[in-house]
Formats: C-alpha cells, structure tokens, sequence
C-alpha cells in the first residue's frame, strides 16, 4: 500500500456521530502511550497529521483519517490508563467496545503494543475480545530501537506464544522508520 494523501476527517465520542460506512476501516488499537498517534503520523509522512502527547491517555475521542480518499484509518482512545475517572474509562471502554462489535467497516484492527512490556494482562484481554468477535487483527510491536538484541528475542518469543491468532507481528520503529513498509505491505490485503 502506497499512502498518497491522508486526512483528518472527524471525531466521535458517541456512536451516532460515525461517519458513514462506505471506505474499509483500519483500526488501530493500543494501550495509553503507546505510540499510536506516532505510528500514524510516522505512516503518513505528516507531522501532525494525528495529535501527539507525552501525556498519557489524551485521545479521548474515535478518530478518523481519510487515507487516499478510499479507506479510513481509526485511531482509537488508549485503554489501561489509571489516571483517568473510573466513570470516564468506563465511557472510552464501552464506546470502544460498542464500536468495534457493531461497525461493519473494520477490516483490521492493528494492536500495538510496547515491545519494553509485551502482552501486558489488558493487551491479553485485547486480543482475547478481538477473538471472541472474530475481527482480523495484527500486531505491531512499537519503540523497538530501545531493546537490545536479546529483549528482542524475548519479546519474540512472548508474542509468539501469546499472540498465535494474529495475522502479523511487526516489529516498529517510528524513529528509524524500521517496518513501515513492511505494515504498509499488511494492508493490502485489508483494503480491497
């Protein structure tokens, strides 16, 4: 896949106010702090295409990106956050939910997860409700070029035996740009 223009194109924070279903969704999924909104960015090629912040859990809202005028990509609020209200994650967690049982559009959900702390209990539960609802999903291993070559191997194996039912793993580095077109290339099988 070949990203030649991309675009802000709405924020949600109700289920009603989803845009209409007409391109295929990439869903991208994660922890707070992540790397999410880098991983965009750094996919694109723009900047500030998607809000970066040092502050944990500042995507509150779903948001969407309109990628070569035919498809979306979906930049979901961060869970695992404790800083937040009980009563607001209880909001993200069920308007993230609901939107990823009930949107027809999904054709993936990209799961990123830090490689310094792969498969944490909630990255676990994630993958287990991807499952249970049989959406596609992959996963990209984020801020790589902070392992050594040994918590390399490590965080392999981790994910190799935790991880069977992903479609990919990739490992990430929005700094150096390692497995960008390596993704790039997992999308094409998701957006036709």
């Amino acid at each position: 896949m070949k990203i030649i223009n991309a675009a802000f194109h709405i924020s949600v924070s109700a289920l009603s106010g989803l845009p209409e279903e007409s391109f295929p969704e990439i869903v991208f999924a994660g922890r707070s702090n992540v790397g999410k909104s880098t991983l965009l960015n750094s996919l694109t090629g723009l900047k500030g295409l998607a809000k970066t912040s040092s502050t944990p859990g500042k995507t509150r809202l779903i948001n969407f990106f309109l990628i070569n005028r035919d498809l979306y990509f979906v930049d979901l609020p961060g869970y695992g956050y404790a800083a937040v209200g009980q009563a607001e994650k209880a909001a993200w967690g069920h308007l993230l939910s609901s939107y990823i049982e009930r949107r027809e559009s999904i054709s993936l959900v990209v799961l990123l997860l830090d490689s310094r702390h792969p498969a944490m209990e909630s990255d676990r539960e994630m993958m287990a409700f991807l499952d249970y609802h049989e959406r596609p999903y992959g996963i990209v291993l984020t801020k790589v070029d902070k392992l050594t070559q040994k918590e390399r191997v490590k965080t392999a194996r981790i994910m190799e035996s935790c991880a069977a039912k992903a479609k990919f793993i990739v490992n990430y580095s929005s700094f150096s740009g390692k497995g960008k077109s390596e993704l790039l290339a997992h999308f094409d099988h998701y957006t036709r």
